[in-house]
C-alpha cells in the first residue's frame, strides 16, 4: 500500500514539474531564423551542433545519429551533425541540402525555430520559402572560400524579404588556422558588398560548426575574438513583436484577412482568420475593404473560448452586429485606417521555375487568403545579384529577380510588403501545371478611377423591387424586364424561385440571410454585364447596391431611368 502511495506522489510531482516546465516555456519569446549561404559552407552541421549543445536531442536520436554517421557520415568515426537535419536519401547521397528542414530547440532564455535552407543555386526557391517567415538570418561563409556568388544572392534575398537581423558566421575557422587576419579580410569583403547592396548592420562571428567553437560557448582557440557566441547573440537579439515581421505590430492598424466564413448553424455567422497586425476588442468598429461597409464586433471567438481582446498573430473568429456581404479573401480592418483597393501592383518577383516568365500571360495569384488571376504587364528591370547591376529585360529565368508591373483581373485590398510582410507577399502559380513559378513582394499599389467606375457600373445594373404586395412587384418586374429586352440589354430576374436551391437550408420566410445571398448573386451577375432585377419583400434601400424601387409607392413607374 505504501508503495502505491509513493507511486501516486511521484506521479503528482512529475506532473507538477511538467506543468512548471510548460508554464516557463510559454513565457519565453520565440525567434524564427534560418541558415543560408553557399554549398558546403556548413549550414546543416552548424544546426546539428546547435541542437547537440543545447541538449535538444533525446538518447534514441543520438543512438540513431551514431548509426547513421557510420553509414552515411563524412566525418570518419566522429558524429556527422549534418545528418540531424539532412534526412532525405538524396541529401545523404549527395552531401547537400535540397529541401528546407525545420527544427525546434530551446534554451533557458528563448525558444527557437530554425530553417536549414539549401545552398545550391538550383534550390534558391527553397531558400526563399524558408526565409519567408524568418526574423533573423545566419549567413555562413567558408573561411577558405570567402564571399561567393551564392553568398551575395542569399544576402540580397534576405534583405529583399525584410530580414534586418543578419549574422555573418565565418565557418571552418579551424581549416585556416583560426586566423584573425583571414576573418577580418572576409568581413571587410562582405562589408564592401553590403554597403553597395544597401544592406544594413550585421554581426560577424568566427565559428567552427563541427567542433562547436563559438557556437554555444566562447572558443579558447580564438582568444582574439571578444564578441558573443552564436547562442548568446540569438538569445539576446531583439525580435519582431508580432506576425507582420515589424516591431510594434500591436501598434499598427488592425488587419485580418478572412480565411473562412464559419457558419456551423443558422444562429452563428463568424469570420475566421489570423490577425496580421493591430489589436481588436469587442465593441470595436471594423470595415470591409472591398465594399467599404462597416459593423461592430460583437464577439471574439477563439479555440479557448471568447476573448475581450486579441492581438497580432492570434487566430480568431469575429462575429459582427450586422449581416454584411463578407467572403473568403476579404480584408477586415480598422475603420479609421482603410486599405486602398489596388487595380495593379509594382512588385519585386523572384522567378522560381525552369520555364521562363511570359509577359501578359495569365497566372494565378495567391495573396493572403485571396486567389485571383494576374499577369506581368512589364518588367521594369532585372537585378544581377552578383554585380547589383540593373538592366532591361524581356523575361525572367530561374532564380532571376526583377522589378515588375503586375496587372490584376479585379481590384483587391493590398498593402506594401514593407508595411506588412504577411499581407504584402504573394506567389504566382502556373494555371496549367499548378506549379509555383514566382514569389513576389509588393513595393507599391496602384489605384485608378477605373476601379471605382467599375463598381459604380456594377451597381447601376442592379434594380431592387421591394414592397409588401407581390402583385405590384410582379407588374413592375414584367414591365421593366420587357423594357430592357426591347432595348437589347441582357436581363435576369432574381427571385425566390431562382434562389430556391441556394436557400434550401433557410426557412421560407424572408430574412437578412436571404437578402445577403441575393445581394452576392446579383453582384456576380452584374459583374458579368447582366442587368439584374431582384424581387425582395420588404427590406431597406440602404442595405443594397444599385437602384431601390418601392412597388407600393404611388409614383413607381418603369419609365424612369432605373438602369443603364
Amino acid at each position: 500500500m505504501a508503495s502505491a502511495f509513493q507511486a501516486i506522489d511521484r506521479a503528482a510531482e512529475a506532473r507538477a514539474e511538467l506543468d512548471a516546465y510548460l508554464a516557463l516555456n510559454s513565457r519565453k519569446s520565440l525567434l524564427r531564423f534560418l541558415t543560408c549561404g553557399s554549398v558546403d559552407d556548413g549550414k546543416s552541421t552548424l544546426i546539428g551542433r546547435l541542437l547537440y549543445d543545447t541538449h535538444a536531442l533525446f538518447e534514441d536520436q543520438l543512438a540513431t545519429l551514431e548509426v547513421d554517421s557510420g553509414k552515411s557520415g563524412t566525418q570518419g568515426p566522429a558524429l556527422d551533425m549534418a545528418l540531424l537535419v539532412d534526412g532525405l536519401a538524396a541529401e545523404r547521397e549527395q552531401g547537400i541540402t535540397i529541401d528546407v528542414a525545420y527544427r525546434f530547440f530551446s534554451t533557458p532564455k528563448r525558444k527557437f525555430i530554425v530553417a536549414d535552407t539549401p545552398g545550391h543555386e538550383q534550390f534558391t526557391r527553397n531558400m526563399v520559402t524558408g526565409a519567408s517567415t524568418a526574423e533573423l538570418a545566419v549567413l555562413l561563409i567558408d573561411a577558405r572560400k570567402g564571399v561567393l556568388t551564392q553568398t551575395r544572392r542569399h544576402s540580397f534575398l534576405v534583405d529583399l524579404l525584410g530580414i534586418k537581423n543578419l549574422v555573418l558566421a565565418v565557418n571552418k575557422m579551424d581549416l585556416v588556422g583560426f586566423s584573425q587576419a583571414r576573418f577580418d579580410e572576409i568581413v571587410a569583403d562582405y562589408r564592401a558588398f553590403a554597403d553597395q547592396a544597401g544592406i544594413g548592420e550585421f554581426v560577424a562571428i568566427p565559428v567552427v560548426g563541427l567542433s562547436g567553437d563559438n557556437v554555444a560557448s566562447r572558443s579558447a582557440s580564438m582568444p582574439w575574438y571578444d564578441g558573443p557566441s552564436l547562442i548568446e547573440h540569438l538569445e539576446n537579439v531583439p525580435v519582431a513583436a508580432k506576425a507582420n515581421g515589424k516591431p510594434g505590430a500591436d501598434n499598427a492598424p488592425f488587419r485580418m484577412a478572412v480565411q473562412w466564413v464559419n457558419r456551423p448553424n443558422a444562429a452563428f455567422r463568424g469570420y475566421a482568420g489570423q490577425i496580421a497586425s493591430g489589436v481588436i476588442r469587442t465593441g470595436d468598429d471594423v470595415s470591409v475593404s472591398r465594399s467599404g461597409q462597416s459593423s461592430r464586433v460583437e464577439r471574439i471567438v477563439s479555440f479557448n473560448g471568447d476573448l475581450d481582446v486579441a492581438t497580432a498573430g492570434q487566430s480568431i473568429t469575429l462575429t459582427l452586429a450586422d449581416e454584411l456581404d463578407i467572403a473568403r479573401g476579404d480584408l477586415l480592418g480598422a475603420v479609421d485606417a482603410p486599405v486602398a483597393l489596388a487595380s495593379g501592383l509594382d512588385a519585386t518577383l523572384v522567378w522560381m521555375a525552369e520555364e521562363r516568365l511570359v509577359q501578359r500571360r495569365s497566372y494565378l495569384m495567391k495573396i493572403g487568403t485571396q486567389m485571383l488571376s494576374a499577369s506581368v504587364d512589364a518588367i521594369k528591370q532585372k537585378i544581377d545579384v552578383d554585380t547589383l547591376v540593373r538592366s532591361a529585360a524581356e523575361s525572367l529565368g530561374l532564380n532571376d529577380i526583377g522589378e515588375c508591373r503586375v496587372e490584376l483581373d479585379r481590384a483587391i485590398p493590398a498593402l506594401a510588403y514593407g508595411d506588412n510582410r504577411q499581407l504584402g507577399a504573394f506567389i504566382l502559380i502556373d494555371k496549367v501545371s499548378h506549379a509555383t513559378v514566382a514569389a513576389g513582394m509588393i513595393r507599391a499599389v496602384r489605384t485608378s478611377t477605373r476601379t471605382r467606375a467599375a463598381e459604380d457600373d456594377e451597381a447601376s445594373r442592379i434594380v431592387w423591387i421591394g414592397g409588401a404586395s407581390p402583385a405590384r412587384r410582379g407588374t413592375l418586374i414584367d414591365r421593366l424586364k420587357q423594357q430592357l429586352q426591347v432595348s437589347g440589354h441582357p436581363v435576369f430576374v432574381l427571385d425566390g424561385a431562382a434562389l430556391r436551391d441556394l436557400n434550401e437550408d433557410l426557412a421560407d420566410e424572408p430574412s437578412g440571410e436571404t437578402v445577403r445571398r441575393a445581394r452576392s448573386v446579383a453582384r456576380l451577375l452584374a459583374r458579368a454585364g447582366v442587368n439584374v432585377i431582384v424581387d425582395v419583400a420588404g427590406g431597406e434601400a440602404d442595405a443594397h447596391p444599385g437602384k431601390w424601387i418601392d412597388a407600393d409607392a404611388p409614383d413607381a413607374d418603369p419609365s424612369d431611368d432605373w438602369v443603364i
